[in-house]
Parts: C-alpha cells; structure tokens; sequence
C-alpha cells in the first residue's frame, strides 16, 4: 500500500528511513511497461503541497507500471522540503512548485542532473461556497474587517501572492501567514478567513467547499514546478523513471485535469 507522509513531520520519518531496495533497471524505463522492468524497492518523493491529489494518483499509476516499487510521498511547503533535502533527509525525488526552492537544492549540489519544468500554476482568491463577502477583486482584500491568509513569504505561493498584490498596488495585513498552501485553504474551509490566496489546482481540489475568484494580476506570478533525481537517491533507477514518469502523456493529463498548465 502506497504511503504518505504530510508536512514538516516528515523531516523525522524521512531522517530514520533506510536505503532503498536493490535497482537492477534502467532509470530510462519506459513508463507504463510491465513489471519486467526490473525496477524495485521504496521511492521516496518530496512534494509541493499543492502536488498533493495529483501525485497521489500519479503514484498509483507508476506502482501499477513498477509493481516492485513502493512509492511514498512528503507533501509540504517547497522551501521546507529543500532544507530537508540539503540537511541529508534521505530522499530519491524532489518535485518544487518555484525554481527558487529547488534553486536550494541544486546549489547544494544534491540534484542528479538538471532539473526540468513539467507544470505550471497560478492563484486565485478562495472563499467560501457562494462567495458570501463578494470579493471579485484583489483590491476587495482590504475591506473593514475581512480575514485573509496568505503563505508564508518564503513558501512559493507566498511569494506569488506578494508579486500579486505588488502588481496590483493592494496593500494587506493578513490575519495568519501559513507554511504551505493546503494551511492556507484549510483556514478558509474551516470559516476561520474570509479569503486566502492559494493555487488554482488546490481551489479545485476543494470546489465542494470553496469557490476560486479568479484576477488579472495572477497572469503575472504564475509558478513553475521542476522536479528532479537527487544526488544521492536510496533508489536512483526508480528515481530517474518517476522523473520521466510525469512527464509522459496520460501523467500530464493528470496534472492539467487538476488545473495544472503545461510549462
């Protein structure tokens, strides 16, 4: 059974976990061939949060291509995931949702190769179902008594939302600043904000609870996600054919069905 491992706890788990099984196949295994791949053992993958559904499904899809490999995914934010990786956190895959996060990896030098961009997202405004406050602008943000969240700054839906509202001229307070984009939502799923600016694919995610009010100024701070094998991957074979797992054709219908754009 594939399993997932949310948040900064994951920096624990991830610090006891052993090697990965032996990796007899190629890394540039054809996605979606039969298990006579050779690929086996545990692949661990770090996460955006905002990766969360989608990679969820992804890794089902590539432990029914590689029945030997056990994936388990640590969904967070970015910036907390590269520090992770760059304190020794033994992990084989790194997926970020800003180039600046995985720029952290990559100085370090524990990224095997470049990394390369497979997806793009933007923000919208989430509120609850009916948009009750009637917010329709970022400028509706400042209102008397209006209870937002925002990512933190150096979480990369954070710093989009500072592009945002920089390009937008909106000048706000938020009432609580989260450490990934699904803390973010949460406050606004709980009733606990008005509004939160989050990823277009995390309001979808959640369309049974909460509405996304799209803007103009999100066109200027869309993210890209690369993803890349670390240098010292437990299993570098399964590493190197998730890499290029997400990147084939049913995967990326996965990743736009969610409201992912194409780099």
């Amino acid at each position: 059974m594939r399993k997932i491992l949310t948040g900064l706890a994951a920096a624990a788990v991830l610090a006891t976990a052993g090697c990965g099984g032996g990796d007899t196949g190629s890394g540039s295994a054809a996605p979606g061939a039969s298990s006579g791949t050779g690929l086996s053992g545990p692949l661990t993958v770090l996460a955006g949060a905002s990766l969360t559904e989608s990679f969820d499904r992804i890794g089902e899809d590539f432990e029914a291509a590689h029945p030997g490999v056990e994936v388990t995914f640590s969904y967070g934010g970015s910036s907390a995931l590269a520090q992770q990786i760059t304190a020794g956190a033994p992990a084989d895959v790194f997926a970020a949702a800003s180039p600046a996060t995985m720029k952290t990896v990559t100085e370090a030098g524990d990224a095997a190769g470049d990394p390369v961009v497979f997806v793009r997202n933007q923000l919208v405004i989430a509120v609850a179902k009916g948009n009750p406050k009637g917010v329709r602008a970022l400028a509706d943000l400042t209102a008397p008594g209006l209870k937002v969240a925002l990512c933190a700054p150096q979480v990369p839906c954070g710093a989009a939302a500072e592009k945002a509202l920089d390009a937008a001229g909106v000048k706000l307070t938020p009432v609580t600043q989260e450490q990934d984009v699904k803390a973010a939502l949460a406050k606004v799923k709980l009733g606990e904000v008005d509004a939160a600016l989050v990823y277009r694919t995390d309001a979808k995610a959640a369309a049974a609870d909460v509405e996304g009010v799209e803007f103009p100024e999100s066109a200027g701070a869309i993210n890209d996600y690369p993803i890349v094998a670390l240098k010292n991957a437990p299993n570098p074979a399964a590493a190197a054919a998730f890499v290029a797992f997400v990147r084939t054709e049913p995967e990326l219908a996965v990743l736009t069905d969610a409201g992912f754009q194409r780099p």
